[in-house]
């Protein structure tokens, strides 16, 4: 497979589009392999971590690699034969008529080459965790696997590991798709929610990334879908008769022959119970059930022994900046939710934890609209609200008229102080901000390390 991608780039006039940590990893791939071809790397603007970067290549005596930079690096991209763009760059407001062709990247490179069996995992929301529960399911069970993608390892810095016979479990943002000509053997869509609008045009071409991950399928691969999503129902996609549909308040399909639904206290797989919901599991609530029912269909595909899946959903720990305990400090429990940005996600944290006293929310504003966490909130138990910069200024104006204690705050410092100062004892302050992080943190995980920091050591 490395052979191939190799033959296919060699010769070719290449842009690396981006260079943060994926445009890093294809530039050390095609370097090691191909260390006199011309490179050109492109990037909006130079950061201090960029400039070092562009120092350390030089001072290796890279004389073949060129950077292009500032406003206009977009420009004249058709003269490339090859662009590999990294997921974070937007062509929102720019004409791709003349290169679109020619856009590609690890995903599109790997899914064209590898031999590998692929189980690709996407959706607004729950796809680390669906990833990495799928990923501990296949391990558990003594499969040669490997995880990566979104979830934080880019394909190329582990593709030399990857045989025939790997199992492959892709963690895919809508970005990592919205170009791709192939699928993977097993797609699963989890979700849809009006998300990322600064990067789309419409909410419509958001989905259409997304559904990439089923377009380019082939007769035996397998479709695993949401049947509860309106999106997905309403773009009426020929859905195949061997796909799946999951849903969680049972939902008749007339779509696929398979169907994993859930019935009073159990999942089935058609009419056969495979899951006992009161089993104990640390992953708590309907949102993280629903993730599960797209494990246990992916374990019923490959045949995989239900009792160690069923162990390894049930031990499976959630993930951090997932609806993370922090701790009990002075009598508060104190959840981290950092990755909570949309405001479903937000909504079904506070559903799955009950007993939330304080909810600290807001972020960057892309557009999302905040109306339903808004009226959520007023019908909620939720006796606090601390509302940050930017959409936490609309939640705030939207709460304003409620017997509820709803402030504003300027940063997650004066955020936790006044957590600590109003959450009753034996309650819960949760952290989940249905929004971004960026603009005010690096990201998501910087915006809950944060917090998880002034909790502990706030006196």
């Amino acid at each position: 497979m490395v052979e191939e991608i190799i033959r296919f780039l060699e010769n070719k006039k290449i842009a690396i589009l981006g260079f943060g940590v994926e445009g890093k990893s294809t530039y050390n791939f095609i370097r090691k392999y191909l260390p006199k071809q011309k490179l050109h790397i492109l990037v909006k603007c130079k950061s201090n971590q960029l400039s070092t970067d562009i120092d350390f290549i030089r001072m290796e005596g890279d004389k073949f690699t060129e950077f292009i930079e500032g406003e206009n690096y977009l420009d004249n991209l058709e003269k490339y034969d090859i662009i590999l763009k990294s997921p974070g760059i937007s062509f929102k407001n720019v004409d791709i008529s003349k290169f679109k062709e020619k856009i590609s990247s690890q995903l599109e490179l790997f899914l064209e080459y590898t031999k590998s069996f692929i189980i690709g995992i996407t959706g607004t929301k729950g796809k680390s965790t669906t990833s990495s529960l799928i990923y501990e399911m296949l391990a558990n069970q003594n499969k040669d696997v490997e995880l990566l993608g979104n979830i934080g390892t880019p394909i190329f810095e582990e593709i030399e590991k990857i045989k025939d016979t790997t199992i492959t479990v892709l963690e895919i943002s809508s970005h990592a798709l919205q170009y791709v000509k192939k699928s993977p053997n097993i797609s699963i869509l989890l979700n849809l929610y009006e998300e990322h609008l600064d990067h789309y045009k419409s909410f419509e071409e958001y989905g259409n990334a997304k559904f990439n991950i089923f377009k380019f399928q082939k007769e035996k691969d397998i479709a695993i879908f949401n049947l509860e999503s309106k999106y997905m129902m309403r773009k009426n996609y020929p859905y195949k008769k061997t796909d799946y549909g999951i849903t969680i308040n049972n939902i008749s399909n007339d779509i696929t022959e398979n169907t994993i639904y859930k019935k009073d206290n159990y999942i089935y797989l058609n009419n056969k119970k495979i899951y006992n919901i009161n089993d104990q599991r640390k992953l708590k609530g309907n949102h993280n059930l629903n993730d599960i029912m797209f494990v246990l269909a992916v374990g019923n595909i490959l045949n995989l022994d239900l009792n160690k899946t069923v162990d390894t959903i049930n031990e499976f720990t959630p993930l951090e900046h997932r609806l993370e305990y922090v701790g009990n400090f002075e009598g508060i429990d104190y959840y981290n939710d950092s990755i909570a940005t949309i405001p479903e996600a937000t909504i079904e944290s506070i559903k799955a934890l009950e007993n939330v006293n304080t909810l600290i929310v807001g972020g960057n504003d892309r557009g999302v609209n905040q109306q339903n966490l808004i009226q959520f909130l007023k019908e909620s138990k939720i006796e606090n609200i601390i509302c940050m910069p930017k959409t936490g200024e609309y939640i705030y104006d939207g709460l304003e008229k409620t017997t509820k204690k709803v402030v504003k705050v300027s940063d997650m410092h004066e955020a936790v102080r006044y957590a600590k100062e109003i959450t009753r004892k034996n309650t819960i302050c949760l952290l989940s901000p249905a929004a971004s992080s960026y603009g005010y943190f690096k990201n998501f995980k910087e915006r809950g390390n944060m917090f998880k920091d002034q909790v502990k050591n706030m006196k």
